[in-house]
């Protein structure tokens, strides 16, 4: 088989970027929150607190990105049902995955509350880090039903091809959150001085407003996208199929969560000022690779589209024209990074230890764009198509065959610090691009059979 992507190329990509636009921008907005979070604490409070939310997050996000895999079936099947125009099953689907969503959020809700002393004993840090990080843990626990009634709400929606509903939640609640912890942090007028509580406290409104806002948005459609409550019961025709299709992501989180949770502990092992320094370089990285994930989100919804359309060929020069224009942005931030290393983290810090521990690292994570970018993009093109298993293989092997021993080498046996991090996964992206590019291209998803 010969690909070409000549004819319609330019429209092929314009379609592309039509729809990733506003998930690109919901990705930034939500990468925005992060950094506000994190100039906020690294200012107000310190390198200390700054540790602390960074290492209460690891395992915040790790329990939610493990626990909602059930998003990555759902959006696959929705957007198949709306390629085949199956409306009634799309419906049936969404309110499900709410239903499952709504269960689990209130399950992990209840474990990061009650163990989140315990979670953290894991990491040598010291007990005014941990102190603040399980004050901040703690109180966003709350904020975890919340989170997961929106990513199935967001899910659905991008499924049936809106990203622009979860941009504008997602803005909102943005804007509200920085607001928030702003005055919750300093007391501010007539509020109390909850320092990095109040930062959690901030978080956890934003969150429970977002989720309400998807249900109201999406309970009062009045086109084929309508929440209805006789769809919220769970059935074995939908959950069965839901399931085969995202365990795989779900194990597939869980071996990169496990992967960073043991990175993490690594970097525990440095100084606090390389604690910090990571920390703002997985910011800074986080905001160079949204529009990656956008597109991700975007190339996923319409490579399921065309193949319940019957048309994989389009599948597939979707995925590739996503993947190429992924690949240019990436080399785009990667000159970025390695001319303006500097001024970019003095946004993040006025310590200067923490700065020229950062300057290096930034430059080396400069070369891994490209890669990155092209890899995010191809696992949302083959999760779009239903090969959920290919993309957990694929991210299982990176992480544990290359990644995470390459990191131990290179951070603390050849004693590089900080940067040793990014030598390991510049060097996992770039043999598994040839694996996953290939596993693509061989367009073994066409067989996959969704739906009996």
């Amino acid at each position: 088989m010969q690909l070409k992507l000549t004819n319609n190329s330019i429209k092929r990509a314009k379609t592309i970027f039509i729809l990733a636009l506003p998930a690109v921008l919901e990705m930034s907005l939500n990468t925005m929150l992060g950094v506000a979070d994190t100039l906020m604490i690294s200012r107000i409070i310190g390198k200390e607190g700054l540790a602390a939310v960074g290492f209460a997050n690891t395992i915040f996000f790790a329990l939610i990105f493990i626990f909602s895999s059930f998003n990555a079936g759902a959006t696959a099947m929705v957007a198949r049902s709306y390629g085949e125009k199956n409306y009634k099953r799309l419906n049936r689907i969404m309110g499900q995955n709410l239903t499952l969503n709504t269960i689990i959020g209130i399950i992990v809700f209840f474990l990061t509350f009650i163990f989140a002393g315990n979670i953290l004993n894991i990491y040598d840090i010291t007990t005014l880090v941990k102190t603040l990080g399980v004050t901040y843990l703690r109180v966003v626990s709350f904020s975890q039903l919340f989170m997961f009634v929106s990513f199935a709400m967001a899910a659905s929606l991008r499924g049936a091809g809106d990203t622009k509903t979860p941009m504008y939640i997602t803005g909102a609640a943005n804007l509200l959150n920085i607001i928030g912890n702003y005055v919750l942090m300093t007391g501010f007028w007539i509020f109390p001085e909850l320092g990095i509580a109040g930062a959690a406290l901030s978080t956890t409104i934003s969150r429970a407003l977002a989720s309400v806002a998807y249900i109201f948005v999406v309970y009062n459609l009045k086109n084929e996208l309508q929440l209805k409550l006789d769809n919220l019961k769970l059935t074995k025709k939908i959950i069965k199929p839901l399931w085969e299709f995202s365990y795989a992501a779900g194990l597939e989180q869980l071996s990169m969560q496990l992967a960073f949770f043991l990175n993490g502990i690594i970097i525990s092992l440095l100084a606090t000022t390389s604690e910090a320094a990571f920390r703002i370089l997985i910011n800074i990285e986080s905001i160079s690779f949204m529009p990656a994930i956008g597109t991700s989100i975007a190339t996923a919804t319409l490579v399921g589209k065309y193949l319940g359309e019957n048309n994989p060929q389009e599948s597939l020069k979707t995925g590739f024209t996503a993947a190429g224009m992924g690949i240019i942005w990436g080399l785009f931030m990667g000159v970025i990074f390695i001319l303006f290393p500097e001024p970019i983290i003095r946004i993040f810090t006025t310590e200067t230890e923490v700065i020229e521990a950062s300057i290096k690292t930034l430059r080396v994570a400069g070369l891994n764009q490209a890669p990155l970018a092209f890899m995010i993009i191809m696992a949302g093109a083959l999760r779009g198509t239903g090969d959920t298993k290919g993309v957990m293989i694929i991210t299982a092997m990176r992480l544990w065959l290359v990644f995470v021993p390459l990191t131990y080498l290179f951070t603390i046996l050849l004693n590089q610090g900080v940067v040793g991090v990014w030598y390991a996964e510049i060097t996992s992206f770039i043999i598994f691009s040839i694996v996953i590019y290939k596993r693509f291209y061989s367009m073994e998803w066409s067989k996959i059979r969704m739906f009996a």
